[in-house]
């Protein structure tokens, strides 16, 4: 199931580039960020909602709320880059860069997360690399 959820990831991603270049045009690249999160965020509520949820916001431990509110940081950040590097570059180019985040995560996650690393791993990680740069 984690496939499909993954699948869905990456098209609405390839979707989210598209339909922000296009909207972004004209627009301060912080700005259209800031309408993009609101958006998320009615989303994530509304979902939070539907499948009832919101019980468990008083079971989050400590160590959960700062790695949680960490990586919504990190985002931000994320999409903060990402908004003005889309609007400065094509789309074209700086999806496949954005993507590069897939060498760093693996690195990261056998760094912190302890994952194993494997030759196959690495030999992916190659291939993203020098595809990434080919492309741009």
């Amino acid at each position: 199931m984690w496939l499909l959820f993954a699948i869905g990831s990456a098209v609405f991603a390839a979707l989210t580039s598209i339909l922000a270049k296009i909207g972004i045009e004209n627009v301060n690249s912080n700005l259209a960020t800031a309408i993009r999160t609101v958006v998320v965020v009615v989303m994530a509520w509304g979902m939070v909602f539907l499948t009832h949820a919101q019980s468990g916001l008083t079971e989050i431990s400590k160590k959960s709320w700062l790695f949680l509110i960490l990586s919504g940081l990190a985002t931000g950040a994320s999409w903060l880059c990402y908004y003005k590097a889309l609007q400065m570059g094509e789309a074209s180019k700086v999806v496949p860069v954005d993507k590069l985040s897939v060498i760093l995560t693996l690195i990261l996650a056998f760094v912190f997360l302890h994952e194993q690393f494997t030759i196959k791993s690495l030999i992916g990680c190659v291939l993203i690399g020098v595809g990434t740069f080919l492309m741009i």
